[in-house]
C-alpha cells in the first residue's frame, strides 16, 4: 500500500514538474531537469513515462482539449468572422503562455493518440470555421486551413524568441495577421503549402521533439 501511494506522489510530481518546464523551455526540455525538479531519479521517470511522448500525453491532454474548446466556441458565435478570429486569438494565447502548447499544436503527436484526437477533433471544426468565414465573404478567398498552422508555426517561433515579451509581441502579430485575412485586404500573392506539404513539416516536428510519425508512410 505504501509503494502504491509512493508511485502515485512520483508521478504526480513528474507531471506538475514537466508541465512547468515544457511551459517555460518547449517540449524538447530536458527530461533529466523535469526528474531533478520532481525530486526523483531518472530511473523512475522512465518507470511511469518510457517515451517522451508518453510523459507529453500526460501533461497536455486537458490542455488540448481547451485547444478543442476554443473551436467549439467560434463555431457557437453567430457572426462567422468573430468567430474565427476568436479561435485563432484563443490559440495564440494559449501559445504564449505554455512554449509546450507552442510546440504540440503544431506538429503530429500519433505517439500520444489521446491527445491526437482532440487535435483532429479540433482541427475539423476549424476547417469548418474558415468554410464558414468563406461562405460569409468575410474570409480572403485563398485563405486554407493550412495558413492557419502556418500561422500557429510561426507564433510558435515569435513565443520561443521574443523573451521577456511573449504575451505582448504574440497579440501584435495575430491582430496584423488577422487584419489581413480579411477579404477587403486581398491582394493576389504566393499559394498557399497543400495538405500533404504542411503534414510532411508537422511530422517532421514530432519526429525531432518526440519521436512521432515514423511509422507512416
Amino acid at each position: 500500500m505504501t509503494l502504491r501511494a509512493d508511485a502515485v506522489r512520483n508521478r504526480e510530481a513528474i507531471v506538475e514538474a514537466a508541465r512547468a518546464v515544457f511551459a517555460e523551455q518547449g517540449l524538447e526540455a530536458p527530461l533529466d531537469e523535469i526528474a531533478k525538479r520532481a525530486g526523483t531519479g531518472n530511473a523512475t521517470l522512465y518507470r511511469r513515462f518510457p517515451t517522451r511522448g508518453d510523459l507529453v500525453a500526460a501533461v497536455f491532454a486537458e490542455r488540448m482539449a481547451e485547444h478543442l474548446d476554443a473551436v467549439e466556441a467560434g463555431l457557437a458565435d453567430d457572426d462567422p468572422w468573430r468567430g474565427f478570429a476568436s479561435y485563432i486569438e484563443t490559440v495564440a494565447a494559449m501559445q504564449a503562455r505554455d512554449r509546450g502548447i507552442a510546440d504540440l499544436v503544431t506538429m503530429d503527436v500519433s505517439s500520444a493518440p489521446e491527445i491526437e484526437e482532440l487535435r483532429s477533433r479540433a482541427y475539423d471544426g476549424l476547417v469548418q470555421l474558415v468554410a464558414r468565414a468563406h461562405d460569409a465573404g468575410v474570409l480572403r478567398a485563398d485563405f486554407t486551413d493550412q495558413d492557419v498552422v502556418l500561422l500557429l508555426m510561426a507564433n510558435a517561433g515569435l513565443v520561443e524568441r521574443a523573451h521577456g515579451i511573449p504575451a505582448e509581441a504574440s497579440a501584435r502579430l495575430i491582430h496584423l495577421l488577422l487584419d489581413g485575412f480579411r477579404a477587403q485586404a486581398a491582394t493576389d500573392g504566393p499559394a498557399a503549402p497543400n495538405t500533404r506539404e504542411v503534414v510532411a513539416a508537422m511530422r517532421h516536428n514530432g519526429e525531432r521533439r518526440l519521436g512521432c510519425g515514423r511509422t507512416k508512410a
